[in-house]
């Protein structure tokens, strides 16, 4: 399909890499990862066309359809969702303004009996046809069908782009890509601002995509589900395994360790020919074979061991003062944008060194809240902030506030004060801008430097509280877990917006979840509050949810009868049901295993402290958790009839 050959792109000089090769075929989910500005997104805009490269060749079959998803997508202002969309239809839509003009020059010109009035006639007739081959008649019904399937609702359809948030209209962007039917998707950091609904539609979209995809992401768990092979660009060489993410570093590693092994097998090959060449060169008996030794060592091709790029940037947020043991306590407060409502009457207390997470779907109000505390938007309701609170703020589009005419150097110098102007460069080299990079304009720098930027920017002013909106938005797989080692080490009081899974665990110990303009508290980290909701990790929940919703929907139709109070005892008393049937199950487990060492160990096993007492405990509790559930059984069933 696509057939890249010794290709070289170079700027002021520098190559970001030269003389690659790689192909592409249908089937092809290939996740392009490097460090943030190793050169990924330029490659994409390579392969779409939207830049020049300064040698080899890109090589694409004839009439190859290619699809790009940038990483900013920028919409025409006033267009609703429905306009938007049908801009995938390009040739279509010229069709329809050349046959609005062709049927009015039919109404207006009597001359019927012309050769201009007969070529109309004739265009009329092949415009018509070509119209019906691209679907033209089929067009409008696809897009609404797309627009349902990825979550917006017929409501929505005339409503402005510029209403929406990035997430949906990222989708907006996934409709018009799946309704031009390309055989080549270039996707840039497609999972940023997408919550996991979102998420989980494209991972199926993409496992059933017939032609070649290219995916630059930072999502871990997104690349193994999704790619079936890996390029990574590093120190300007790409390295191409047919494997998903995991399993190609778990390779790539042992394929270095197997270059480390045969260097020094062949570093002790040359020492030994080295030192008989020492000792044969003086003896004119043996000078022939020194010479033929020393032609030998020449020709050989010295094994090289790949290198591997480990620059990583170096975080450690500063503490100011201590504050009051309440950071902000939040009572009966709402929020709506115009008509929509989306927090009402919700309640909270942020304490001291609390490390607290923000979950939900896009749009359940996550960034509203985290908008609300660091006071960038007003609200109904109560909010107090604590004595001495010094807040710390990185928003979602943090990125989007540096200004792309200043230097890297310039921004920074801008926002230091006298005390810290001095220590700009040392801050800047911590977040791997060294040497001509801090010369560099914003304007060039890539999403993920951009938001190392970011990111240095906040350590010039001090603060006691962090808050930050999806910081690992665009930062390449190292930053990420160097961002968490930083969070990790935070002395302060940490308010983490999220949909990373990864990157949240072992940050938090406090989770809010927001559904429904409300919020849900979970007094444990990530782990346990996917364990609650009985789920190995975000994706399994929104699926989880959508079969909940459908087995509602089938009890409500098989319970016409049934009174909405006792359908909530129901849903209450599964929810019950579940959890017993998940404790006999460990329960009956843990005997088994007990049972069994007695059979292979019994004067080991009956030998431990209370042995006795706890296994007949234990005896006791499932006895206790079968009557339960046969309780919860027959109560189920009486409410349901």
């Amino acid at each position: 399909m696509l057939n890249v050959h010794n290709l070289s792109v170079s700027f002021g000089g520098e190559y970001l890499f030269q003389e690659i090769s790689f192909r592409l075929n249908g089937g092809d989910r290939v996740g392009l990862i490097g460090k943030n500005g190793a050169g990924k997104s330029t490659l994409l805009k390579l392969l779409s066309k939207d830049m020049p490269f300064d040698s080899g060749t890109i090589a694409i079959e004839k009439e190859i359809k290619i699809g790009f998803l940038r990483q900013d997508i920028d919409f025409e202002q006033g267009r609703t969702v429905l306009q938007e969309a049908y801009q995938a239809f390009h040739e279509i839509k010229q069709l329809e303004q050349r046959l609005d003009d062709i049927n009015q020059q039919l109404v207006d010109r009597t001359d019927y009996e012309s050769d201009f009035y007969h070529q109309l006639m004739v265009d009329l007739n092949e415009v018509t046809h070509r119209y019906d081959i691209l679907g033209g008649y089929n067009y409008q019904g696809n897009t609404e069908k797309i627009l349902l399937g990825l979550g917006f609702s017929r409501e929505d359809f005339n409503k402005r782009t510029d209403t929406f948030s990035g997430g949906w209209r990222m989708r907006i962007e996934l409709a018009k890509l799946l309704l031009q039917s390309n055989d080549v998707l270039l996707l840039d950091e497609p999972t940023n601002h997408l919550d996991i609904e979102s998420i989980i539609w494209l991972e199926q979209f993409l496992k059933n995509f017939a032609g070649a995809v290219v995916i630059v992401s930072h999502d871990k768990m997104f690349l193994d589900n999704v790619t079936n092979r890996t390029i990574e660009i590093s120190l300007g060489r790409i390295y191409d395994y047919n494997k998903p993410y995991s399993k190609y570093l778990k390779l790539r590693q042992e394929i270095k360790q197997q270059q480390l092994n045969a260097q020094k097998n062949q570093e002790k090959e040359i020492q030994q020919a080295e030192r008989l060449i020492e000792k044969f060169r003086a003896k004119s008996t043996k000078a022939s074979m020194a010479q033929s030794m020393i032609k030998k060592l020449d020709k050989m091709e010295r094994i090289e061991v790949d290198e591997d790029d480990n620059a990583v940037m170096n975080v450690r947020f500063p503490i100011s003062i201590t504050p009051g043991k309440v950071v902000a306590e939040i009572e009966s407060l709402t929020k709506s944008y115009g008509d929509n409502l989306v927090l009402e009457n919700i309640s909270l207390l942020i304490e001291r060194d609390s490390k607290t997470a923000f979950v939900g779907q896009n749009g359940q109000g996550k960034s509203t809240l985290a908008k609300i505390i660091v006071g960038d938007l007003d609200y109904q309701g109560h909010l107090k902030l604590g004595h001495n609170v010094q807040i710390g703020y990185f928003a979602q589009n943090q990125a989007e506030y540096l200004e792309g005419s200043k230097t890297v150097l310039d921004t920074m110098v801008d926002a230091a004060n006298e005390k810290n102007r001095s220590k700009v460069r040392d801050i800047l080299g911590s977040f791997l801008f060294r040497g001509d990079d801090v010369e560099k304009y914003v304007k060039v720098l890539s999403g993920g430097e951009r938001n190392r930027l970011a990111l240095a920017k906040m350590l010039l002013q001090p603060f006691n509280v962090l808050v930050m909106d999806e910081p690992t938005n665009h930062l390449d797989i190292k930053s990420k877990n160097v961002l968490k080692q930083a969070l990790q080490n935070f002395e302060g009081t940490l308010i983490l917006v999220s949909h990373d899974r990864d990157f949240l665990q072992g940050l938090t110990n406090k989770v809010y979840e927001f559904k429904d303009k409300k919020i849900k508290e979970y007094l444990g980290d990530i782990d346990y509050y996917l364990e609650e909701r009985s789920a190995e990790n975000f994706r399994t929940i929104e699926k989880k949810e959508e079969m909940t919703s459908s087995s509602d929907r089938n009890d409500l139709d098989k319970n016409q009868g049934t009174s909405f109070k006792d359908q909530k005892e129901i849903k209450s008393l599964k929810n019950k049901l579940s959890s017993t049937e998940s404790k006999i199950a460990i329960l009956e487990k843990t005997i088994a295993e007990i049972d069994h060492e007695l059979l292979m160990n019994y004067d080991q096993t009956i030998a431990r402290p209370q042995f006795f007492e706890n296994y007949q405990k234990k005896k006791t509790d499932l006895e206790k958790l079968m009557e339960n559930w046969e309780t919860i059984t027959l109560k189920i069933e009486e409410l349901s009839n």
